[in-house]
């Protein structure tokens, strides 16, 4: 980890926000689907964000849980080092194996999020998203509980007859209102009052 003094003013109260938005019982549940995705060869972190960190920094666990997910011409290297740069290259493989996997660019963490300890909530959402595609792919590589993930919304297509579709022309549809009932009965020209008498005296 980079030698970093403690942060003050806006950048302290920035990272308090940032810190804020880990979710310690997501943190439980990303782990339990990790070791049941890869296997207890991957070991088990510490409870607390600085364990996961620990945990998932060198990269490997995420290689496996990647290859885990992919086909076998899809798997990418997993080597162990102590080296920093070989740590973050391992992690920056994994995001581009995750891209081509299918996690959008917006749900993906930076390698500094994960290997600095910036910004761990952000390497949960990636992780979270990667679930969620794994489920909802459901071509039998995802191991562990469905219900750790949602299900992403799938493509429904329906194809509508030329009949169908001008039977469609007559209905008002009721954004465009009703006219059903529709009278200017008891209404007034603009402009003038409305006569209020009272003829019991």
């Amino acid at each position: 980890m980079a030698n970093k003094g403690p942060s003050y003013g806006l950048t302290r109260e920035v990272q308090n926000k940032i810190d804020k938005k880990y979710d310690p019982e997501l943190e439980e549940t990303l782990t339990e689907w990790i070791i049941a995705q890869c296997g207890s060869g991957v070991g088990r972190p510490e409870e607390g964000k600085t364990g996961v960190q620990n945990w998932l920094k060198d990269g490997c666990v995420l290689g496996e849980l990647i290859n885990s997910l992919n086909d076998s011409a899809r798997h990418i290297k997993v080597k162990s080092s102590t080296m920093a740069f070989k740590q973050m290259e391992q992690i920056s493989m994994f995001l581009n194996a995750a891209e081509k996997y299918g996690v959008t660019k917006t749900d993906m963490f930076q390698t500094v999020d994960l290997f600095e300890g910036k910004d761990l909530a952000a390497v949960q959402r990636t992780l979270m998203a990667l679930g969620n595609l794994a489920v909802t792919k459901g071509d039998g590589k995802y191991h562990g509980d469905p219900s750790w993930f949602h299900k992403k919304s799938q493509e429904n297509k329906r194809d509508f007859s030329d009949e169908q579709l001008n039977e469609g022309k007559n209905v008002i549809g009721l954004q465009m209102g009703t006219n059903k009932g529709a009278s200017q009965a008891g209404m007034t020209g603009y402009g003038r009052p409305r006569q209020i008498l009272n003829n019991n005296p």
